[in-house]
């Protein structure tokens, strides 16, 4: 199969590669650029293990083609932190325990990063559904919602402060 030439920048980063038209995002992240927060979990884009941001929006990369990148900023869970800082979603894992295993922990953190995006001062019920595509199998979601709305209330305090 004749290789395609894929340009992007991941996570700031430009990456030019040469990939196979029908390599996946995942595993050009996980083998190309050595990335490997997001997990493959289910493959059928069910569980969110292995969501990434793209053009500021919530991709499940294990269903979504490298190729479909072309010129895109893709952001993934190595990302998130600046150098040392952890980013606010990340805080809020760690701070209120969202997660056990941490299997499906990135795509979470991924999902709540975008979701705060969208909705900056969420509901408890719109955390809920908002990170309603993405599944965990050991937390039962209760210290997650908080982990989201602990950073929602970490970003509006940043806000307020820079302005």
């Amino acid at each position: 199969m004749t290789k395609q030439l894929v340009q992007m920048n991941v996570n700031g980063r430009r990456i030019e590669k040469a990939v196979e038209p029908r390599m996946l995002l995942v595993h050009f992240l996980r083998e190309e650029c050595q990335l490997t927060g997001a997990h493959i979990g289910c493959e059928t884009s069910h569980c969110g293990a292995c969501t990434v941001d793209v053009d500021g929006q919530s991709v499940k990369s294990c269903t979504h083609l490298a190729v479909q990148c072309e010129g895109s900023d893709v952001l993934t869970v190595e990302g998130l932190a600046q150098g040392a800082v952890l980013h606010a979603v990340q805080e809020g894992f760690y701070t209120q325990h969202g997660l056990q295993c941490g299997f499906c922990t990135p795509g979470m953190l991924m999902r709540a990063y975008r979701f705060l995006q969208e909705n900056p001062n969420p509901t408890e019920e719109e955390v809920r559904s908002g990170m309603s595509g993405n599944l965990c199998r050991c937390t039962g979601y209760q210290n997650i919602v908080k982990a989201v709305l602990h950073a929602a209330a970490k970003l509006q305090q940043t806000e307020k402060v820079a302005a």
